[in-house]
This record gives C-alpha cells, sequence and structure tokens, in this order.
C-alpha cells in the first residue's frame, strides 16, 4: 500500500521529532488520519493511543515525547467524524456514527498501516474515554495487544439523574423517529475546552494543559468538534452495554480513573475491573476525566505506571 501522507500541526503538537501523519482508507469508505512517533534508539515497543470523542491526534503530541522518554513508539488515530478524519454529517461540528463497531474498520487500518510501517514490536493499546470502549473491543476481537491499559474509559456514560431518563428517551426515540442527526437537548456545538472557562471544568486540574487544548482549536479551529448527534448517543449506550456483558480478555489491563470522573460512569469501570482478572485499577486523588491531561506531578508517575506495566508484559 503506498503511504499517503496527511498533514500534521507540529506548531502545537509538541510531539517528539521525526512525527508523521499518514491518510488511511477504510474498507466500509471513510478516511482517517493516523500520526506516529519514534523514540531515539531501540523501542521497547509501540503504544497504540486510542483517543476519545472530539479529540485529535495532536492533543497527543506531548503524550508520544513522554514515552519517546521511556523508549516506546506511539502512534494515535483521527477516528471517522472527528479531528481531520472524514466528517460523517453536513455539518461537520456535530460527532456522528451510524454503528459503534464501525470504529472497528478504523482499527483495523490503524493495524495495517502500524504493520506496514513495520512500527515495533510488542503492540500495546492505551484506550482514553470514547477509546476505551472502541480499545476494549479491539483487544478482544484484533488479538494483537500484548497489554492494555484504560484511562478514563467510556464503559458507561455519566448522566445526573434528572438527565438520565431525557437522554435515554432522546437516544433511542429521538433516532427512532427520524432525529438521529439531530443532537440532544441541553447540548453546544461549540468545543468544549473554547466554550467552557477552566474553572470547574471536567478535565483536567492543570491549567497549562487546558490551554494547551484551547490553543491547538484556536489554532486549527478544523480540529474542532461539538456535540454527538442522537444516534451516536444511542450506539454509545448499546456499546457499552454489550462491552459490560462480555467476560474480560486474558489480555493484562492497567486502568486508570480519576476521583472526580463526571463524564464516564465510575461505577461500570470499577465493575468491570473488579471482574478482570489480570487487571488493576488505580484511583487518581483528586484526578478529572484526563489523567493523561493532569500537571506534571499526577501525569508522570501515570505514565511511569503504564511504562512499567507494558515492560512486564513484553513476551
Amino acid at each position: 500500500m503506498e503511504l499517503s501522507p496527511a498533514p500534521f500541526f507540529e506548531d502545537v503538537a509538541g510531539g517528539p521529532a521525526g512525527g508523521a501523519a499518514h491518510w488511511l482508507q477504510t474498507t466500509d469508505g471513510p478516511r482517517i488520519r493516523m500520526a506516529h512517533w519514534r523514540p531515539q534508539g531501540d523501542a521497547s515497543g509501540t503504544v497504540f493511543m486510542f483517543p476519545g470523542r472530539t479529540e485529535y491526534i495532536e492533543k497527543y503530541g506531548s503524550t508520544a515525547a513522554e514515552f519517546a522518554q521511556r523508549g516506546f513508539a506511539m502512534l494515535a488515530v483521527d477516528w471517522r467524524g472527528q479531528g481531520l478524519a472524514d466528517r460523517l454529517l453536513d455539518n461537520p461540528r456535530i460527532g456522528h456514527v451510524d454503528r459503534f463497531p464501525d470504529y472497528q474498520h478504523d482499527v483495523r487500518a490503524v493495524i495495517d498501516l502500524a504493520t506496514q510501517l513495520d512500527l515495533p514490536k510488542p503492540w500495546y493499546v492505551i484506550g482514553h474515554s470514547m477509546g476505551g470502549a472502541i480499545g476494549f473491543r479491539a483487544v478482544v476481537e484484533q488479538g494483537c495487544f500484548a497489554a492494555c491499559a484504560f484511562t478514563g474509559p467510556m464503559w458507561g456514560i455519566f448522566f445526573t439523574p434528572v438527565m438520565k431518563p431525557l437522554s435515554r428517551l432522546t437516544a433511542y426515540w429521538g433516532t427512532a423517529l427520524g432525529l438521529g442527526e439531530r443532537t440532544p437537548p441541553t447540548t453546544s456545538l461549540e468545543s468544549y475546552v473554547l466554550s467552557q472557562p477552566f474553572k470547574d471544568n471536567m478535565l483536567t486540574r492543570d491549567p497549562a494543559m487546558f490551554k494547551m487544548m484551547q490553543d491547538q482549536l484556536t489554532g486549527h479551529p478544523d480540529l474542532s468538534l461539538g456535540a454527538p448527534s442522537n444516534r451516536w448517543l444511542r450506539e454509545a449506550l448499546s456499546e457499552c452495554a454489550w462491552l459490560m456483558d462480555q467476560p474480560a480478555p486474558d489480555t493484562p489491563c492497567l486502568t486508570f480513573l480519576g476521583s472526580h470522573e463526571q463524564i464516564v460512569d465510575r461505577k461500570a469501570i470499577r465493575a468491570r475491573m473488579a471482574n478482570w482478572p489480570n487487571g488493576t485499577l488505580v484511583e487518581i486523588p483528586d484526578g478529572e476525566h484526563e489523567v493523561l491531561m493532569e500537571a506534571p506531578d499526577v501525569r508522570g508517575p501515570v505514565l511511569d505506571q503504564l511504562a512499567a506495566h507494558f515492560l512486564s508484559h513484553q513476551s
């Protein structure tokens, strides 16, 4: 397969030198984007970084730099419907997917390109938020990861008691009534980090990281994404129910959960990890949704634990 270079915004990524991005054509149609970085010298393997909803490759440039310092190559992906990947609706600000398992077409395209690029093995995967749901299914179905890890994985979605029935009604009945491409009530088409002040945000307690995210979207507005569609919400809820019914895979797992998590369902994460025989759950005191985007005194130990976890499962 001939490599197809894709835009890569190094001015805001902050990744290690030598990063490159490529377009990937999925077997069912949408074009997605992948970037990869290698450390200096021999690598201890490659970390597949599976981002969350609304995210994009450049957001994880600093994470790639951290892993490069620890001797790992890393890749990240723009899922269909976000980043610079093909947007799936006429309104590009709405996050959408027809079926949640469609993301596995993206996963297979990434695996094929990683194979073609001969990215160092063993391969490991980190799934953040929505990427945690995609990554769980990938671990179950793909069989190519020596170990897995998750940060604030979307194995359930958090709703307030008031919003839970309304959100489910909108997701299922709204989609059934032909409103699947509309957004749920009370949501916005503006990017969260550009519309929400740092104070009381649900992502990070580190003002420097929050500003980094704001600067990335201000500098490159095409990366921005707003609310999900009703259909995306229906599909996400169905996928969460599916994965919670699955037996835990044999793959060794390390999961991080912020104690102040307000986006995904903490109970679902605790329940899943309590039944993962080769799994460990680490709860981060005062942590928000994005433990990889917290201050250095939080982020550093998390990355050290991830590196140690991967190194202990190199066979």
